[in-house]
């Protein structure tokens, strides 16, 4: 590391706090070498409850903003709204989701949806909705609901059932059993919920358990998430350059003639706080954190005097901590045990494929595979797709989509051709790199070395094109491969087709390197339709603008939508034009046109 410091920058700041936290926004920004990393793309998400937390009157007019939606939500957070979380996945959300149907009967229903209901749908059927689309609770009554299933989010669960046993209470004595009824099956389903839930506690709310497993030169953190006292799952984490930090913190402990060398700091110990400094920059944490590693106390007040909550750590805890912090730590080693098990596989893969294709790469490890597919529909909307595959998995930050232009619709051919060339021009142009040569980041195999197999989604034909544009750049041919599907298009009987003249191959269905190339194609193949889709629905449907529009519901939107091809033929209508479609007057005409213009 020392010997490749080109200059040193230095940024004063008030505290070793502000130094901590400055140091893991720099990680996560610029990914250095040395430092051990947690890369994650995706966001928590959240269980959203609409509107404002405030009660209508009974007076009021039932609309969508009266009666709060629970949602599923992944984003930003706002004022707005009403957010818990975060959860771990997608399915703890939607099962909390579940729970809140099944005790408090609260909407799902989209707002559109709401406002054009004149029956109850099949939730209120089958008890899961309490039919406030067409007025079947009043707005206070299901205000209570929403405040019953907040404070069950927040944990309050002994709270809720004495306020539901209260007011049942005294329905009772004022001789209404029917509503007296209906409050004892929701706290009936309430505490069939609490007894469900395998985990529990009374003191502990918000809790995160986060344990840490090295083994085989990887690691994994397992962050478990406790939130309003229920266990909702866990998420493991990978990090990367777990070897190269270990190895930079061995040269700090020796660094020094005539000074006793630092005592090396183990390996776990640095994964976790690298874990926490990272992951809590961008998530709030809870109150308390369990951990398998004892981390340092400045650590944890630099958290916390980042998220401005005090925040406690606790190492070697007792009773139901005890038992959360071990399902943690067994959950660790199994996810980082499948990884490794994968791990063994794709090489297992990649060496079959090498040698089924008779190839010599200087390293397995570095052997780097190129796929690509083109994707449109009815010749709308081309989009071609380059997928990587190399160090034995998919490269997603190599992937790269090519929007294709300027030929005639639906000409696959012309596709591939127009792809490749710009893929691989600017690489013949330089010349050949030296075979250690690395990618420069976004620059893909353009600007890089040519990859050791470049797959094409295609029989002879795409070969051959793929062929012309080789020769035509003065690139070897032996590197391309196309995959032709088999006999009734079934997964298992795809042949390879050769560029070079040699003879179809058929490596089997239960062959590993066939495995490989369906793997690496069907990625290509999902990359360019997803692309494909995104890019015609923009110019087909241009997001939800007709919508965003008062007074314009889904059939309306539909309406214009048929009449005009998409968005913007409805911005290029004129006023009349857009008067004479069914449903829309011409007030809500002039409106339409100048929320388009």
């Amino acid at each position: 590391m020392i010997g490749k410091i080109v200059r040193m920058e230095t940024t004063v700041v008030r505290s070793e706090a502000e130094a901590l936290l400055l140091e893991n926004n720099l990680i996560k920004t610029l990914n250095p070498r040395y430092n051990i990393l947690f890369r994650d793309d995706k966001s928590y998400p959240y269980l959203k409850i609409s509107g404002p937390d405030k009660a209508a009157g009974e007076a009021a007019t039932p609309t969508a903003a009266t009666f709060p939606r629970v949602a599923y939500y992944r984003g930003a957070v706002d004022r707005k709204h009403r957010y818990f979380g975060p959860y771990p996945s997608a399915w703890a959300v939607k099962e909390s989701i579940q729970l809140l149907q099944k005790v408090f009967r609260l909407r799902t229903c989209e707002d559109t949806v709401f406002a054009n209901r004149t029956r109850p749908c099949l939730l209120y059927q089958i008890k899961r909705c309490s039919g406030p689309c067409v007025d079947l609770i009043s707005p206070p009554d299901y205000h209570q609901d929403v405040q019953n299933a907040q404070a069950f989010l927040r944990g309050e669960t002994q709270a809720v059932l004495a306020a539901l046993e209260t007011r049942m209470m005294q329905h009772s004595q004022q001789l209404e059993f029917e509503q007296a009824a209906e409050l004892r099956n929701q706290m009936g389903a309430l505490s069939k919920v609490l007894h469900q839930q395998s985990v529990e506690t009374i003191s502990d709310k918000d809790v995160d358990i986060l344990a840490v497993k090295v083994q085989g030169g990887k690691a994994c953190v397992n962050l478990a998430m406790v939130r309003g006292g229920r266990h909702l799952g866990d998420r493991a984490y990978f990090p990367t350059h777990i070897e190269d930090a270990a190895a930079v913190q061995d040269f700090d402990s020796l660094a020094g003639e005539g000074i006793e060398p630092a005592p090396p700091v183990p390996v776990e110990v640095q994964v976790l706080e690298a874990f926490i400094a990272q992951h809590y920059i961008g998530v709030p944490p809870p109150p308390a954190l369990i951990t398998s590693e004892l981390v340092s106390r400045e650590l944890i007040e630099a958290v916390s005097e980042h998220s401005g909550l005090k925040i406690s750590a606790v190492h070697n805890p007792r009773e139901q901590r005890r038992l959360w912090l071990e399902m943690a730590q067994t959950n660790a080693g199994l996810q980082l045990a499948r990884l490794l098990a994968e791990e063994g596989s794709q090489q297992a893969r990649t060496r079959a494929l090498v040698e089924a294709l008779d190839l010599s790469p200087d390293d397995l490890d570095g052997f780097r595979i190129e796929c690509f597919d083109i994707s449109h529909t009815g010749g709308e909307s081309t989009q071609a797709s380059c997928v990587v595959f190399h160090h034995h998995k998919m490269q997603n930050s190599e992937y790269r989509r090519y929007n294709i232009d300027d030929i005639t619709p639906g000409d696959d051919y012309a596709a591939m051709r127009q792809v490749l060339m710009r893929r691989y021009a600017k690489l013949a142009e330089a010349g050949r790199d030296p075979p250690d040569a690395t990618p420069p980041r976004g620059a893909g195999g353009s600007a890089g070395r040519l990859p050791d197999l470049v797959l094409v989604d295609g029989g002879k034909g795409q070969v051959s094109m793929a062929r012309e544009v080789f020769a035509e750049l003065g690139l070897d041919l032996a590197v391309i491969v196309g995959v032709e599907k088999g006999e009734g298009r079934k997964v298992g009987l795809e042949e390879l087709v050769f560029a070079d003249g040699r003879e179809k191959v058929y490596l089997g269905r239960d062959s590993a390197a066939l495995m490989l190339v369906a793997q690496i194609r069907d990625e290509a193949h999902r990359f360019a339709i997803t692309g494909m889709r995104a890019r015609r629905a923009k110019v087909r449907v241009g997001g939800s603008q007709l919508e965003d529009i008062p007074g314009i519901g889904a059939k309306k939107r539909a309406r214009l939508l048929q009449r005009f091809g998409g968005v913007r033929g409805v911005a290029a209508a004129g006023v009349d034009d857009i008067a004479s479609v069914e449903g829309i007057s011409r007030e809500l005409a002039e409106e339409i046109y100048r929320a388009l213009h």
